[in-house]
């Protein structure tokens, strides 16, 4: 299998369509698997969450829940400097934010008319942080900090337990960090079916945020309507845009950096100097020679990514915005010109130094990122993601005597008698009043 082949985007090469198509549809098999877990842990609860666990993590936890003390024994246990790092992770993070806080909003009119929005937190949201290949306490970080920020009252977190019965170390220590202390032993399809139904030791909850493998995203799925979901997260996935300022080695390591999450990982190359893919193809080849996550590298590298050479960089960009990736780096010459010609990417990183990893672990916007081409109309998980606002409508006496008889006029036009009668009512009851008032002034 070639690694990172180099094709022509003008081919309309087969590569690029199995790039556009890799996220493609559910696994029937998958699905049906899936609906059998959510059935079992709906009817049984915890005795089905504990039976599947053991079937599928090789291990019957203690308990399902964590303790507070196990919390802070995990964070006890990690090295200072570790300590310092996750930190400032988290404080750049909380900074960015809470740029995004939304308030309550009202707007008052001559006539005593008040109309409004009220923003309001959810009130408990279920964090999926997934285990197995990789363990993933920056995901904590970017979906539970938010979910803080926001105000959300309860915050719940699944991981799936390692050998020892309990989720990561790390996933506890970062836990204790940020104060959660609401944790369970669980992962896969059955730990999204407990937090949509709930079980006798895990509360339903209002919304689930965070990604996993492909039985989780079917899961997610799955229960959608009776509780609500962030997204359905797929593989991951980084374009890079590069002109001849590029340095190759810079390439070539951040493509890498997102092509070692899973076999199915996307990493593509896009520039109009085919000397230049060249040279970064040799170097994937030179570096995944010698990496420790050697066997994903060359899956993902082999099927799933490629060198797209285009005549320019405009053409580049057609490219990118067809492929609306989740990650997109422009190495080129002025990036902020650049820019101006992304309409579809999950998060863009601008320069030479703007390292996607950069992204995912330290300067605070969010990794959780539209994938699949869905950043043509999704957007990075946010503080929006965990409030829920409220429409306020107070109107007057007068404003409905003004206003009313449009109102009847709109509601026989969709033939909803009903709604035209509510108004009508109250239409009468004032004129009567009026009347009466009217009477009284006259009499006296």
């Amino acid at each position: 299998m070639e690694l990172l082949p180099i094709v022509a985007y003008g081919s309309r090469h087969e590569r690029l369509a199995a790039i556009l198509q890799r996220s493609g549809t559910f696994d029937p098999v998958i699905e049906q698997r899936v609906r059998e877990i959510l059935e079992a842990v709906r009817q049984r609860g915890d005795a089905a969450l504990e039976e599947l666990t053991e079937r599928f993590d090789g291990v019957r936890p203690p308990s399902l829940r964590v303790s507070e003390a196990e919390l802070e024994a995990a964070y006890a246990a990690i090295d200072p400097e570790l300590k310092a790092v996750l930190a400032e992770a988290a404080a750049n993070i909380r900074r960015f934010h809470e740029h995004q806080r939304r308030t309550s909003w009202f707007i008052e009119e001559d006539d005593g008319v008040v109309l409004g929005q009220r923003v309001l937190p959810l009130e408990r949201v279920g964090l999926y942080v997934p285990g197995g290949r990789a363990f993933y306490p920056s995901s904590l970080l970017m979906n539970a900090i938010p979910a803080q920020v926001a105000g959300v009252r309860e915050l719940h977190l699944v991981s799936p337990p390692t050998a020892s019965g309990r989720p990561h170390p790390l996933v506890l220590a970062t836990a204790y960090f940020l104060g959660v202390r609401h944790v369970y032993a669980v992962g896969g399809a059955q730990a999204i079916a407990a937090l949509a139904f709930g079980t006798e030791t895990i509360p339903r909850v209002d919304k689930i945020v965070g990604p996993g493998n492909a039985y989780v995203a079917t899961a997610k799925k799955l229960v959608y309507g009776p509780v609500a979901i962030d997204a359905i997260a797929g593989p991951s996935e980084i374009v890079v845009v590069a002109d001849d300022t590029a340095d190759p080695e810079f390439v070539a390591a951040d493509l890498l950096s997102q092509a070692e999450h899973d076999e199915r990982a996307s990493a593509i190359l896009v520039t109009p100097h085919r000397l230049l893919a060249e040279v970064v193809q040799a170097k994937v080849r030179e570096l995944v020679a010698r990496a420790p996550r050697r066997p994903i590298l060359e899956v993902s590298l082999a099927r799933y990514s490629a060198c797209i050479v285009t005549e320019s960089l405009e053409e580049a960009f057609a490219v990118v915005n067809e492929l609306a990736p989740e990650h997109l780096e422009l190495l080129v010459r002025d990036p902020w010109a650049a820019l101006t010609q992304v309409r579809h990417a999950g998060a863009v990183f601008l320069g030479p130094y703007a390292t996607e990893p950069v992204g995912d672990y330290f300067a605070g916007p969010n990794h959780v990122l539209p994938t699949g081409g869905t950043a043509r109309y999704a957007s990075a998980l946010s503080v929006d993601d965990f409030v829920r606002s409220q429409s306020i409508i107070a109107y007057t006496a007068r404003r409905l005597q003004q206003t009313g008889p449009q109102i009847i006029r709109f509601a026989e036009a969709e033939d909803l008698p009903a709604h035209a009668q509510a108004v009508a009512i109250r239409l009468a009851r004032l004129r009567e009043t009026s009347a009466a008032f009217s009477t009284s002034k006259t009499v006296s």
